[in-house]
């Protein structure tokens, strides 16, 4: 089985910025994981991972971007994670996972990228 996912990377607005695509599920997130550790370790403390071409999140993938938060919290840095309403009342796949978790409080989220590297911008309220 193949599956479908792709984390790639860019700055933008001081930021580190990686986009992910496709299924963040038992078998992907450790890829995920690898990438954003290796941005912490190339000295990239400010990080926002697009979010919105996440199609499916499992719970392992939750378990990623708390860990996530957390190792940016250790060296002082920042994570935003850009959650699109995509079009429906009940928005993203992932925010209707947060939801369902109750961690979405934990995160600052974004609609939109270009607001997520602007630092005045004030994230969504959980």
């Amino acid at each position: 089985m193949v599956v479908a996912f792709k984390v790639t990377g860019g700055e933008q607005g001081g930021w580190a910025v990686l986009h992910v695509s496709g299924e963040l599920d038992l078998v992907t997130s450790p890829g995920l994981r690898q990438r954003v550790h290796d941005e912490v370790a190339d000295g990239r403390h400010s990080l926002v991972l697009d979010l919105s071409d996440v199609w499916f999140c499992d719970s392992s993938g939750v378990g990623v971007l708390i860990s996530a938060r957390r190792l940016l919290r250790s060296c002082q840095g920042s994570l935003r994670l850009v959650l699109p309403a995509a079009g429906a009342v009940e928005g993203s796949h992932v925010n209707r996972v947060f939801g369902a978790l109750g961690v979405r409080r934990l995160f600052d989220v974004y609609l939109c990228l270009e607001d997520a590297v602007v630092d005045d911008t004030e994230p969504l309220s959980a």
